[in-house]
């Protein structure tokens, strides 16, 4: 009993501590049956490459977030119900050794630490705390592979877009299709669809996706016997010439923590980009025609 009161009283004063990194803009990470598992820094890659971030494990969470100051101050505070998350392992990459992916219907990304035990710690844990929290529920084992949204590419994969080959430049910036990830010009990507998992407001599409997404709600009004609406993907609002595509843009330094992990009274190189065609590393010179990158696989 004394045990377990102890136990209670540092856990309190654990996610507390978490909780003010955050100030007045996160929100409120103590509640009743709430455990912090663990709590490190994890590399996470953002459009333009790999960069640090802070991550809390809970029993039933995952917590992450952009650094301000080491230990003492984070922002930009996502939080991830922990029965949303599936994992992939990964084998090293060039520059993200130690990786594995973690999906979720909203977002997915890749994540790397600092050495493999730290990777195998983490995703060990989390798993482990998905499926008490999954038995407890009585939820399904596993989310619907279609229900995860897909993952970005960063920026620095590809010097053309991805679908028409036209290079970029300061007139003609990149975007991202939320529906396969790819990076896309904005004249490829004036589409928009309703993504519910992503976001209740049209989110931006390739024309590629259009065309599958536009077929697929064909199919779904005809077997409701509704009459479909023609252009009504395109026909949704469009997005400002020079919005953010993502919150992960600015530069934050980097450091590397050992990861806490807290104990419960219970208790070759690789890149995941390798399918991206070599001309989207290496544009051919100004000026030539491309074929059409329609044919990519998704």
């Amino acid at each position: 009993m004394a045990d377990q009161l102890t136990f209670t009283i540092q856990n309190r004063e654990r996610i507390q501590a978490v909780e003010n990194t955050f100030g007045r803009t996160g929100k409120m990470l103590l509640k009743p049956g709430r455990i912090l598992v663990g709590e490190g820094c994890l590399s996470k890659l953002c459009r333009r490459g790999p960069k640090a971030k802070a991550f809390f494990l809970f029993n039933d969470i995952l917590v992450y977030s952009s650094i301000v100051v080491p230990g003492r101050w984070n922002n930009k505070q996502k939080i991830i119900p922990l029965e949303d998350v599936q994992q992939e392992n990964l084998e090293d990459g060039m520059a993200m050794p130690n990786q594995w992916l973690i999906r979720t219907p909203r977002k997915s990304f890749y994540v790397s630490a600092a050495s493999p035990e730290e990777k195998n710690a983490w995703m060990g844990h989390i798993e482990q705390y998905k499926s008490l929290l999954v038995q407890a529920k009585g939820l399904p084992a596993e989310n619907a592979a279609g229900n995860f949204a897909a993952t970005w590419i960063p920026d620095t994969a590809s010097a053309i877009c991805m679908r028409c080959s036209k290079r970029f430049n300061v007139a003609n910036r990149r975007h991202h299709c939320r529906r396969c990830g790819y990076i896309v010009c904005r004249a490829c990507s004036k589409n928009r669809a309703l993504m519910p998992n992503i976001s209740s407001r049209p989110v931006r599409i390739c024309r590629t996706c259009a065309g599958i997404h536009e077929a697929k709600e064909q199919g779904n009004n005809r077997a409701k016997g509704k009459h479909w609406k023609k252009n009504s993907v395109e026909d949704t609002p469009t997005l400002p010439e020079y919005e953010t595509s993502s919150d992960e843009d600015a530069s934050e330094p980097g450091y590397q923590v050992p990861t806490k992990w807290f104990k419960s009274p219970e208790d070759e190189d690789y890149s995941p980009y390798c399918y991206i065609k070599p001309e989207h590393k290496h544009p051919p010179i100004c000026g030539l025609e491309l074929e059409r990158c329609e044919n990519v696989m998704l």
